[in-house]
């Protein structure tokens, strides 16, 4: 599998924490899929604006449904790719 850009310090909220938990979900998982270009669900200006950041090093953001609740987790890169964190969109 082909990684597209590095994550820096991997970091979570709580509420992140917790979601991931209570549905037996690793952050791995998630974490694999959005540094290898499935950014979950995003409208196409998003996805765009992931395409760009991969070349121009803008920050990276994924969107993934976590549950039939439709409990969703982003995933921001930071531009520098310093840091990658998962966190749920109240906590933005």
């Amino acid at each position: 599998m082909k990684f597209l850009f590095p994550l820096g310090q991997v970091v979570a909220t709580p509420g992140a924490i917790d979601l991931l938990e209570n549905n037996n979900l690793e952050i791995s998982s998630l974490l694999t899929r959005h540094v290898s270009g499935d950014f979950g669900n995003l409208c196409r200006e998003d996805l765009k604006a992931n395409r760009d950041a991969l070349v121009d090093g803008a920050r990276i953001f994924s969107s993934y449904e976590i549950n039939d609740d439709k409990d969703k987790i982003w995933i921001i890169t930071e531009s520098d790719r310093s840091a990658t964190t998962l966190l749920l969109p109240e906590e933005y």
